[in-house]
């Protein structure tokens, strides 16, 4: 039977690589608002994500394209439109993320 944490300690521990990439109080509910929009722009994440700041929303929105999660697609009209996407690698995980979402409605 495979351990959950076998090298928890690692760079190599999935759990630890997963957590570096998702954790955190923001990236979530940000996979969250793309998933259930299709398509996110910033002004109306920042407005539909409660208690998120502007800062923290560009940041994590950097830090997910970089992961690979998010895609950005710049318009160049007036006024500026930036789309965020979910890309194939963040579509594998919205699965997992609602097996989590049902843990928790059940046990806590």
């Amino acid at each position: 039977m495979e351990k959950l944490c076998s090298n928890s300690a690692g760079d190599a521990c999935g759990l630890k690589k997963i957590l570096n990439v998702v954790g955190g109080k923001w990236k979530i509910l940000i996979l969250c608002y793309i998933d259930d929009q299709e398509v996110g722009r910033f002004g109306e994440m920042r407005r539909s994500i409660t208690g998120i700041t502007n800062t923290m929303l560009s940041s994590s929105l950097r830090e997910m394209e970089a992961d690979g999660l998010v895609s950005r697609t710049q318009y160049n009209e007036m006024p500026l439109r930036v789309e965020y996407r979910l890309t194939d690698k963040a579509a594998t995980l919205i699965p997992i993320l609602l097996e989590l979402k049902r843990w928790g409605e059940v046990n806590l």
